[in-house]
């Protein structure tokens, strides 16, 4: 079954990381991303930019379209990337989630993905 693990720190925390201790974050994030595709359980995942970056679209009632800058919304936590993995149930999810390096420095949300279906 596949999951996604939505992860989510504090912008303003990897801000403030020093070269060093971002070369260091990265390398833990590879190293448990060679763990997943080693263990034949990793689909696919990515960092995402800042939310700086983001763009945020909502139709309204009226039929418009209503587009503003930013996230969705304002939290102390955003969400930084994820990883789809394929693992056998939630313990198993839970198990690698808790092994995330996102996990020692913010919290990850994950959730089954599901099958899409064709419309009747």
């Amino acid at each position: 079954m596949e999951y996604m693990f939505l992860l989510n720190s504090d912008e303003k925390q990897r801000a403030a990381m020093s070269p060093q201790t971002l070369q260091e974050v990265g390398g833990a994030y590879l190293a448990y991303t060679d763990a997943l595709k080693a263990a034949g359980v990793f689909v696919e995942g990515n960092r995402l930019e800042a939310t700086t970056t983001a763009t945020t679209v909502r139709v309204k009632s009226d039929g418009t379209t209503a587009v503003a800058d930013g996230p969705y919304a304002e939290t102390k936590e955003q969400l930084a990337g994820y990883y789809v993995v394929d693992v056998p149930g939630l313990d198993a999810a839970i198990s690698w989630a808790a092994r995330c390096p996102g996990a020692s420095h913010g919290v990850i949300e994950i959730r089954p993905v599901g099958a899409v279906t064709a419309a009747a």
